[in-house]
């Protein structure tokens, strides 16, 4: 799985870390930059299926842009942006990858691309890597990339000219390699492949999908994933489900559950059974809240999404009651670590930030701008000097909501610009 990853002249960031845990929480106030980073990984499960560079980030008429396209997807004046990462192998050993992309009006790229294993040992400070591929910078001007690949031997390796527009990860994995090279390639494809980018719509959720194997980002086809589930699975799922959602609203849940409808029993609708004291009735998706079925949608991924893969939800207490955050929360951690799951959310609201208590503090990270320069800056929670002396005075919700939190960082900064 995914363990860090770096980014350089990406959007808005000049340079930033992120770590990922288990239950990854992104701050901080709007335009900072948190959808910015997590556009990152979008474009990594895109080239990670084939699909071009420039396709990638400008979109087609199958795929959306990422946001900003071309134009904004180098940080100014740059027209190169670098993307890091490091991928756990084992327990003493790590697979680092980089991807820099080149970018004009009219295209995108790849300008450079390498992968290598790291190993750790006691001995040593630092983990000793050995190159399993990597492009030739030098020879960058041809009209195919020169890529070298690892064969056991020293020396430069096996040549192979490949595609620049599409990324040499997913070329490598139908070439003759070394069995060693191709392990890896098709372990750092598998992770960004299970990366999923996560933004349910509830009124996207209403109608009537068809059966279907795989939950689309938006959500709209939540019933058709469920109802199309093994029935010995679709029970344990929803199931689970009720269990989730029983204390959400106001009133009781007592089931959730999806059926086909129609004709020919291939569509389906998502239904709760509510009630009020001894009183019960049955609603479908078209009666239930949006931020009911936000919830439902989020624990649906959870359940449904491969074991060891990565979810991203964007502002995920959206329509969700403040006095509801610690369910959130603590469903986040039990199915994460039930399934596996590696979740990054953001979140604006002071109520979850409390709900998820001091022990989440090592996993929060605050996006901010620098006062001079624009840039987006991603500093740990737990690296901001007067962190001790602020959570004295009061929550790290509280903290978030009266811009303490990038007061301080603000101030960091220029007192180390003096120093």
């Amino acid at each position: 799985m995914i363990k860090e990853i770096t980014v350089s002249n990406w959007k808005s960031f000049e340079s930033a870390t992120c770590y990922i845990d288990p239950l990854t929480i992104l701050i901080g106030a709007n335009a900072s930059g948190k959808s910015n980073l997590l556009d990152t990984f979008l474009f990594l499960s895109r080239i990670a299926s084939s699909i071009g560079i420039s396709q990638a980030i400008n979109g087609d008429v199958h795929i959306p842009p990422i946001r900003g396209g071309f134009e904004w997807v180098c940080r100014k004046p740059h027209d190169t942006f670098t993307i890091k990462m490091i991928v756990e192998k084992s327990e003493k050993q790590d697979y680092k990858y980089a991807i820099s992309v080149k970018v004009n009006d009219a295209k995108a790229e790849v300008f450079h691309e390498a992968l290598s294993t790291l190993t750790y040992s006691g001995n040593h400070k630092h983990p000793k890597e050995k190159f399993l591929f990597k492009t030739a910078e030098q020879e960058a001007v041809t009209p195919g990339l020169p890529t070298y690949f690892y064969t056991g031997t020293q020396g430069r390796g096996k040549r192979i000219d490949l595609n620049r527009s599409h990324c040499m990860l997913s070329q490598a994995e139908t070439l003759n390699l070394r069995k060693e090279v191709l392990d890896a390639v098709k372990k750092i494809l598998g992770d960004f492949r299970g990366i999923f980018v996560f933004d349910p719509i509830p009124s996207h959720m209403r109608g009537y999908p068809p059966f279907s194997d795989t939950l689309l980002s938006d959500g709209s086809n939540i019933a058709g994933v469920l109802a199309g589930l093994e029935s010995k699975r679709k029970e344990e799922v929803e199931e689970l489900l009720t269990y989730y959602l029983r204390n959400l609203p106001e009133k009781d849940i007592h089931r959730v559950w999806a059926e086909p409808v129609g004709k020919f029993q291939a569509d389906a609708m998502l239904y709760c059974e509510e009630g009020w004291g001894l009183q019960t009735n049955e609603v479908d998706a078209r009666g239930m809240s949006d931020g009911t079925l936000r919830y439902l949608a989020i624990v649906t991924a959870l359940l449904t999404r491969k074991e060891n893969s990565l979810l991203i939800i964007e502002e995920i207490d959206n329509g969700l009651h403040p006095s509801r955050a610690h369910l959130l929360i603590n469903m986040l951690k039990a199915l994460g670590k039930k399934r596996s799951i590696d979740i990054i959310i953001t979140t604006h609201n002071p109520a979850l930030l409390d709900a998820a208590g001091n022990t989440m503090v090592p996993f929060i990270s605050v996006v901010h701008r620098d006062d001079s320069t624009g840039a987006s800056i991603l500093t740990q929670l737990e690296d901001i000097a007067q962190l001790p002396k602020l959570m004295a005075g009061g929550s790290i919700g509280r903290l978030s909501a009266d811009g303490s939190l990038e007061r301080a960082l603000n101030l960091e900064a220029g007192y180390w610009e003096k120093k």
